[in-house]
Formats: structure tokens, sequence, C-alpha cells
């Protein structure tokens, strides 16, 4: 039988950091010189096939920018197959970006892909740091049956042999990937990276050692006779002289096929000549079978003010802003698609890997804040907008009767999960408006004159509602019409605090604030308390105490399991860099647990009750002076000796923990003001839970991972990802801790399953390949961090989980007037069940206009989401793309186990 002759298939490609050792605008020079010299490239060599965009259409962009009568140019090339567009917007981080980011920005990918040509239909992951489980269903929903990475799976060549235990690392750079549900790609790790093919040399003497090295080294781990070879590296200039490097090569190596080749034909030739049987790796890659110090996992916790920013930008986008202007689009208001593309363009510019991952110099992170400010004011006011035009369709002639000063305003819930929250509320009201010519100060004096602060709250059925208030007295507001000219007004204001009762899952409930003269109708002293003791808090399904060090004993009344010790901070030193944590040999931690801590009661009404603790760490104030000669020499992550400074600064925290009348969970803010470089604090939460196994919030599943690391792990860190949870459960006992922008835990390895969230990291240099100070990750100053505790009884644990997402979901309230309307008081546009479903989204369809939601099944048992209710239209399966491929119309739609569904409504 004879050996098929090899293929060696050369891709030119550039891997396009966006930002990262530079500042994107220092990058985006450099990506216009490349950007030249691959179409002059391609103007003065025939030969020159073919050159990979990096799979990110944002790399058009950038250039258009500067070139944008080049676009024609480039359209063509696109159309040619000269250059590859899409199918991702920008290479993301996939663990620190939302599930409806990655969509999001496989969709942006497609759609302007699009508009230059064919649209690559490659799984583009080379430099994500791990790569998340339900890719290949992602993928798949796209039309993609392929995934080309660079991390997460270590290829071990053993006798170039498939081994039959499926949980075993693939012996080749070809393997199948599948996702949770069952879907399969084929993948292909760069098993000697995406550059083993960068500067081919045309010298005969040095092409033939070059050539040796590379053959042997791809021939290594591949399972057919088609050799991938990376023409590029991470800013890679083009090579111009490469068909005459080929040239060289083909002299040399006559026995070998060399081609200028692209994606769509490597893979095709790949898929044409697999073995009958390739290993299957299953769900995440994480880079669990190596020695775990280069994960990268401690990314989740670079820059942890950015990660805040991040999850506050996609929240209001994808829970609060999409879904509020799909229910306006219902009522007759135009859908902003083009300010939505806009506004999560100008967040996806954030979530390159390098960008989003904290791992790149300060000046990233200055522009990175901008960004973030931009596409949260645009969300803004789409929500204002859409909120304001919905409240104007909601009849509130129910508050007639109270009198002219009456002041409706609209609650919307829009998390897609029916509950209670405690709100604050700044209601308006006697507004005076005036002109140019009119004194300020007399109209303000007009207004106090004439209005008081008496008043009380009540529901849209006249039920009075218990409140906290406080008098803002008169202050300025504005209007900008439509139809006319900025109107200033002077108003009366008053800031509520209340309980909202349990608001519909995709809906609204309507309050009103009722002023009035008479002090002998004011409110009632507030007896009813959750207060039963100086330092516990109770409702009906929790009781909570603070002990004396600001431990926290948590009974869950439901399962009647108890946890203790909860809540105590952790402080260790930190000799690492952006993309590794490294605690100094022998560091013991700083705990305030056994510490005096000072426990006060700060809000005690009938719907919430909150305890303060403040607490004092004194912690290094740094690293000793050997890390800076360290980091100058650029000394290993694991060789270093470096220890904490003995001069000791204070770190003083603030806790407020509240628990709320009808909920099952803690709420928790922790407040601080870092005073010490080079260390990492965390929370710590013993779960006392008998499990091996823990369940992870990621990108559309709730990842089950093992408790205790691999064999080969030798890292003493086993920090990992989440997006909005982590949880431990046994039978009749569990606890998950949702949080804000809190994208890095542990599971440690002591007994008791503590539960370690991340709160700061601090560190002072970027690391990889060089000396890149970063002052400002050191992140000194002020910070909070907000997280949730939610005690289960194990087998109901996805409605924990849907309470830790609705934790991260604000409602969104809106003052309207009285008027009739077409909706009523109270509304729920859409209502659905499914058990073990989660929600993930609501928006619209640009092309078609149909509403468009998604679930997925957080268990490995088949369900079916049942739609109760629709406004007036046709419901039908799609997918991620939101294509429309069946007309039948479902009144429930079957989801098969870690299934993700997208479902839209004709209207």
């Amino acid at each position: 039988m004879n050996t098929p002759k090899q293929v060696i298939h050369v891709i030119s490609h550039t891997h396009w950091d966006r930002e990262w050792y530079m500042p994107y605008e220092a990058h985006h020079v450099k990506l216009i010189q490349t950007m030249d010299a691959l179409l002059d490239t391609f103007e003065s060599d025939s030969e020159f096939r073919s050159f990979y965009l990096d799979g990110q259409t944002i790399v058009l962009e950038d250039y258009l920018q500067v070139y944008p009568e080049k676009r024609e140019l480039l359209q063509r090339l696109c159309q040619e197959g000269k250059i590859s567009a899409g199918p991702w917007y920008v290479l993301q981080d996939e663990f620190l970006t939302s599930s409806e980011a990655n969509v999001r920005n496989l969709q942006v990918g497609h759609r302007d892909a699009a508009a230059f040509g064919p649209v690559s239909k490659l799984g583009y992951f080379p430099d994500s740091f791990g790569n998340m489980g339900q890719a290949p269903q992602l993928l798949k929903q796209a039309g993609i049956n392929n995934a080309v990475f660079g991390r997460g799976v270590k290829a071990t060549g053993f006798n170039n042999q498939v081994g039959e235990d499926a949980n075993l690392e693939s012996p080749f750079s070809e393997l199948i990937w599948e996702a949770p549900d069952g879907s399969q790609v084929l993948g292909i790790l760069f098993a000697n990276w995406y550059n083993n093919g960068m500067e081919i040399p045309v010298d005969p003497d040095e092409a033939k050692s070059y050539w040796a090295h590379r053959i042997e080294s791809a021939t290594r781990y591949a399972s057919t006779p088609h050799l991938l070879l990376m023409n590029g590296c991470d800013h890679q200039p083009v090579q111009t002289n490469l068909s005459e490097a080929l040239r060289v090569a083909r002299k040399l190596y006559p026995e070998h096929e060399f081609i200028h080749s692209n994606f769509d034909d490597y893979i095709k030739d790949v898929f044409s000549s697999l073995p009958p049987k390739l290993s299957v790796t299953r769900g995440e890659l994480r880079g669990q079978k190596t020695d775990g110090w280069f994960s990268l996992v401690n990314t989740a916790s670079a820059r942890v003010p950015i990660k805040q920013l991040n999850q506050q930008n996609q929240t209001l986008l994808e829970k609060v802003a999409e879904p509020l202007a799909t229910l306006a689009y219902g009522e007759g208001k135009p859908y902003p698609h083009a300010l939505l593309h806009y506004s999560w363009k100008t967040l996806m510019q954030n979530h390159p890997h390098d960008s989003i991952c904290g791992c790149s110099v300060d000046e990233v992170y200055r522009e990175m804040e901008i960004r973030f400010a931009k596409s949260m004011e645009v969300a803004k006011a789409i929500v204002q907008e859409s909120a304001k035009h919905l409240s104007n369709q909601v009849d509130t002639t129910t508050f007639e009767g109270y009198g002219p000063e009456a002041t409706p305003f609209v609650v919307f819930n829009t998390s897609g999960y029916e509950g209670s929250s405690v709100i604050t509320y700044e209601v308006e009201w006697s507004k005076r408006y005036f002109k140019q010519s009119e004194n300020p100060v007399q109209v303000s004096e007009e207004v106090l004159q004439r209005t008081h602060a008496n008043g009380y709250l009540i529901n849209h059925r006249g039920e009075k509602v218990d409140y906290t208030a406080e008098d803002l007295g008169v202050r300025f507001g504005y209007d900008l019409p439509d139809d006319k000219f900025r109107q200033p007004y002077m108003a009366r204001t008053i800031k509520l605090v209340f309980e909202t009762g349990v608001l519909p899952a995709m809906g609204y409930a309507t309050f009103a604030w009722i002023p009035y003269a008479d002090s002998s109708h004011e409110q009632s002293e507030l007896k009813n308390t959750l207060v039963t003791g100086s330092t516990t808090l109770e409702n009906g399904n929790l009781r909570l105490t603070v002990e004396a060090d600001g431990g926290i004993t948590l009974l869950d009344k439901v399962s009647g399991q108890q946890f203790t010790d909860l809540g105590h901070y952790e402080d260790v030193g930190d000799i690492g860099n952006e993309y590794i944590f490294r605690q100094p040999d022998n560091d013991i931690p700083i705990t305030t647990k056994g510490r005096p801590a000072q426990i006060h009661i700060v809000e005690n009404t009938p719907y919430r009750a909150t305890l303060e603790i403040k607490q004092s760490l004194e912690i290094p104030e740094s690293a000793d002076d050997r890390l800076e000669q360290e980091i100058r020499t650029m000394a290993s992550i694991m060789d270093r000796k470096s220890k904490r400074s003995h001069k000791l600064v204070t770190l003083n925290i603030t806790t407020r923990i509240s628990l709320e009348r009808l909920s099952k969970s803690v709420h928790i803010k922790a407040t601080f003001d870092n005073p010490a470089k080079d260390h990492r604090i965390r929370a710590l939460y013993p779960t006392d839970v008998q499990a091996t196994t823990h369940f992870a919030d990621s990108i559309f599943e709730v990842a089950e991972r093992q408790t205790t690391p691999s064999v080969e792990w030798q890292n003493p860190s086993y920090c990992q990802h989440m997006q909005a949870f982590v949880d431990v459960h046994e039978d009749n006992r569990g606890l998950t801790i949702g949080g804000k922008g809190l994208n890095e835990y542990e599971t440690l390895l002591d007994g008791r399953n503590t539960l370690a969230i991340t709160l700061l990291r601090s560190v002072g240099e970027l690391g990889d390949w060089g000396v890149f100070p970063t002052p400002e990750a050191q992140c000194l100053g002020t910070h909070s961090a907000e997280w949730t505790l939610i005690p289960h009884r194990g087998h109901d644990r996805a409605e924990a989980y849907r309470e830790a997402h609705r934790f991260a979901v604000p409602v969104t309230p809106c003052q309207t007037g009285i008027h009739v309307g077409v909706l009523p008081p109270r509304y729920e546009f859409l209502r659905w069940e499914g058990e073990g479903v989660l929600f993930s989204n609501l928006k619209t369809n640009e092309e078609r206009g149909d509403w468009m939601a998604r679930w997925y099944n957080v268990t490995g048992t088949p369900s079916e989401i049942r739609i109760v209710s629709a406004k007036d239209s046709k419901a039908y399966v799609s997918n991620i793309l939101e294509d429309k491929s069946s007309s039948e119309v479902i009144e429930s739609a079957p989801i098969a186990g870690y299934q993700i569904v997208t479902v839209g409504f004709q209207n």
C-alpha cells in the first residue's frame, strides 16, 4: 500500500490583537501598514492566492476607517476568495463575555462579512484562553461544521494512535469536538501553534533546515496527509516573498506538494481523508490535563473593575434595552436596529481576549472605559425611550380619583423570571416649566411653596405599599420633545424605597405616589421587621446571624440545612502578572476570621433589613523589592522568590448584608479602599457539601467541573471561570453564589468545599513575552463588589440559578401621567414554563421584524418550553442566526438535554 503524498497547506494570515502591548491606535497604524502591504502583494504577485484576516470582520472595519475609498477593492478581493471575511466580529474571550455577547459577535460578524462577499464558515478560536463547551452547538446552528483552536487540548502523540478512552486528550491535531447536547464538529488543534509556518526562508540552505523541522513537527500530530503550516503570527507583516519561498521548497522536497492554501480548501481536504475513528473531546476545552500554569485562567481576576463594567454593559443591552425595545416595537414604536448595532459593536470592541481579559497595557483600559461609557449611554437612551413609549400605552385612569397630583409610574421586569425586588426610585411631580426669560430661583420657590413631601404609595389595585421616603426638595429637570426645543422645569422630588411585589417575568406593574397636604394622614410607623436580634435577620425562607468576627451563619428553612463561617475575607500576596496568579512561597493568608468586627443595623423596614459589618486587616503594602528585579529580568513565574513587604497598611472593608421579605437569597455588597499592591482579596464561603464536582455558570450551560484537578496539574492554585454564579450541591443541600462582574472562583480542597470568590487582584506587569509595567493594574483606591447567596436543596438548583440570573438584572421604573391606554395597569407580554430551562434573551429580528426569544436547558434531561402567552403572534423554532427555516407554528418547543433553542414570534 502506497503512503499518500503529503500536502503542505501554507495559509498566510496575521493574528491581529487589536490592542495589547501597545494601545489601540498604535496597533491600528501597524494594521494599516500590514493591509497596504497585503493589497500591494495581491497586485504584484499572481501566485499569492489568499490571506486569512484572523476570522474577524473588525479588521476590515478598522482599515476602512482610514481608507474608506478602498471598500470596493476589498469587496472584490473577498468575492474572489483572496480574503476571507468573518465569521466573527472580534476574536473574543469566550468565558468573560456573556452567552448573548458570543451570539451577537457571530451575528454581527456574519452580517458584516456578507456585505463583502461569502461568509467564512470557519469556527476560528486561535488564541482564546480556553474554549466554551457549547461552541460546537453554536457553530452547528450557524452552519459551521469545524472549529480551529489553539488552546485547551493537549495532543499526546502517543504512538500516533487513537485511544479507546473518550476522556483522554487527542493524540492528533484532528479530533471530534462534541458539545454537551451531542452536537459535533471537526476540531483542529494548532498543535504547533498558529505560527508554525511563519517567515519561510528563501535561501535553500536555510529552507532545508526549516522545512525538515516544520514538516516533522506537523506530521507528528496529523491524522491525514494534509499538513497545516500557518504563515504568520501576532501582528505579523505579510511575507511578500512567499511565492519564491514555496518554489524553493518544491525543489528541495519534490516528494511533497506545497500549495499556498486557504482554510476552505484545507478543511475540505482534511474531511476527505480523515481516519475511520478520531478521539472525541466533550465540552469545555480548558487545558485541564496540563501543569496548570499556563491555562491563563487568572485573567478572570485581572482588572476586576473592567469586568464589572462589562457585566453592567452586557446586562443593560441584552436583558433590558433589547427586551424593552422589542416590547415597545410590539406597541408601535420602531425598533432601533442601527442604534443597537452601534452599541453592541462599541461594547464588543472591548471583548477581544487581550482586552477583556485585563492582560494589556494601562492605556488600553483607559480607552475601554470610554467605550463602555459610550455603549451604555446609547443603551440607556434606548431603555428610556422604550419605557416611556410603553408607559404611555398603559391605562392609568385607575389613579384618577386620587387627585390631580397623583403621580403614576410603571416598573418593568425584563429578566425573564418573575420575582419581587426592592427598588429605589425618584418621583417628580408638580412640574413648573419655565422660559429663558424667567428667573429659575423664583420658579423653584414657587414650586416649593405650593408642594410638600407628604404622601403615600399605592399599587394599581389601590392597595397601600410600604415604603421609606427622602424629600429631595425642588430640583431642575428637562424634557427633550420630538417636536420642539428643550423644555426645562423645576419639580418637587421624593426618593422612594419600596418592594415591588412579584413582577411578571416579561412585563410590568404600575404604582402611584399620592401627595396630600394634610399631615394627619401621614404614613404610620413601619412596625413589621425582619430584624429578630441585634445581629440576626429572618424572613419566611432564611435566617442569618452575623457572628462577632463578621462571619455569617445561614439557615435555609426550606431544607433545614445550616451554613457556618460564611463570608470571611482572605488576603494573600500575588507576585504574578495579569495572566497568572502566583502566591509567594510560604505566604500565610491573612483573614478576618477570629478578628472582632463592628456590626450595626443600618436598615430596618418590613420589606428589607440590612446589617453593616466593618472590619480591618493589616496587610503588607506590596511585594518586597526583589519583585521589581524579577519583573525587569523576566524571571519565570514559577521561579520567583519574592516575598511580601514587612511594612503594613490598613485594609478597611465595609460589608452590607441585606435580606428582603420575599427573598430566598441574601444580598451582599462590600466596599473597600485598596491601599496595597501585589495581593489578592477573596471572600470565602464554606459549603460543607459532600461532592466531588461543582457547577459554574458558563456560555449557554451550567458546566459541571471536577473539584480535584487532574494528576498532571502542578499549579497550587485551581481557580476557574464563571459568568453569573458558581454552585456546589448534594441531595438536600446546596449553595449557589451569584455575582456581578466577579468572574473568578476556586473550590478549595479544605474538607469543606469552600467557594472562594475573587474580589480584587493587584499586579504590576502585563507578563507574556516582554517587560510591560502596568501600574494601574494594581487597582489602588476605592472598589465595591456585589454578590448573592442562594441556599437550595440540590434537586431544585435550576430555581437557584434563575434567581442568580435575576439578581444581576435591574428593573426599569418609568414615570408617566394619568391617561387612557391600550395596556392594562399590570401585564405580562411573554410567559413561559420549562423544567431545567433558563432564559437568555428577547430581541427583534432585523430582516423580518419577528420577536426572537432564546432559552437553554442546563440539565441532561429533555424538557419542553411551554409558551403560555405571547401577544397575538405565531411561534416557530429558529437558530442562533435567527433563520426561519420552518413555518411550522408551535405552542411549545421541545428542548433536549443541554440544547439551546431560539423561538421566533411572527406578528
